[in-house]
């Protein structure tokens, strides 16, 4: 067994917001990564695993106090509070990895964070996000079908969501930051045998509702 392998079998089996593993975002992370800042790092599970993998620096921003000291115990250094309060508090051209996993959505101005967030990144630094899909094929079915719009405790809708994404809107988005896409992945894709039927008569325009979330890895131009 791979350490990577063993990490995600010791992964917490939860839904719990602020103690998810998200292994599935390990691959995007640079292997040469020595100083990473996990926006919204919850209790700091995450950061632990690329510390373990990547022997990294790994810094933590969380909103939520309680998991903020949960995540002091478990990687280097850890703000609490909002990010858009706390920005200035990081030191400049310092990152080679700022993530935001399913954070950007929770934000008033995500676009502003991302245009402050560039200069904490050293010369080759990149930022890595995990975003919902809004036309994820589950959300699709409910809007045309069922003409619902219902804000729920999790998932796409989300309470506590402020922006809704697509595949397109996330590349536009960065495009027009100034960031190259270094690589974009859909993530968590749904199993559905009747989304495969239905894909392959649309002639692929439903390819993109596989997908709960799109990962990207970033840079500024």
């Amino acid at each position: 067994m791979t350490k990577l392998e063993h990490l995600k079998d010791q992964s917490i089996k939860t839904d719990g917001y602020y103690i998810q593993t998200r292994h599935e975002m390990l691959k995007f992370i640079p292997q040469n990564a020595g100083k990473i800042l996990d926006v919204g790092c919850g209790e700091g599970q995450f950061g632990l695993q690329l510390k373990q993998l990547l022997n990294a620096e790994v810094w933590g921003m969380e909103l939520d106090e309680k998991s903020a000291k949960v995540a002091e115990s478990r990687i280097d250094k850890v703000l609490i509070g909002d990010l858009t309060l706390k920005i200035d508090s990081l030191p400049n051209e310092y990152f080679d990895c700022i993530i935001f996993n399913d954070i950007l959505e929770h934000l008033v101005d995500p676009y502003n964070t991302l245009l402050n967030i560039k200069q904490k990144l050293n010369r080759d630094g990149v930022v890595v996000s995990s975003i919902p899909n809004v036309r994820y094929i589950s959300n699709l079915k409910k809007l045309l079908f069922d003409k619902d719009w219902k804000y729920e405790d999790e998932g796409i809708l989300d309470k506590t969501h402020l922006r809704f994404f697509t595949k397109k809107s996330i590349i536009d988005m960065f495009e027009l930051l100034g960031f190259d896409i270094i690589q974009m992945e859909g993530i968590n894709p749904s199993k559905s045998k009747n989304l495969k039927l239905a894909n392959f008569l649309l002639m692929g325009n439903l390819e993109d509702t596989k997908y709960l979330q799109y990962a990207s890895v970033t840079k500024p131009k």
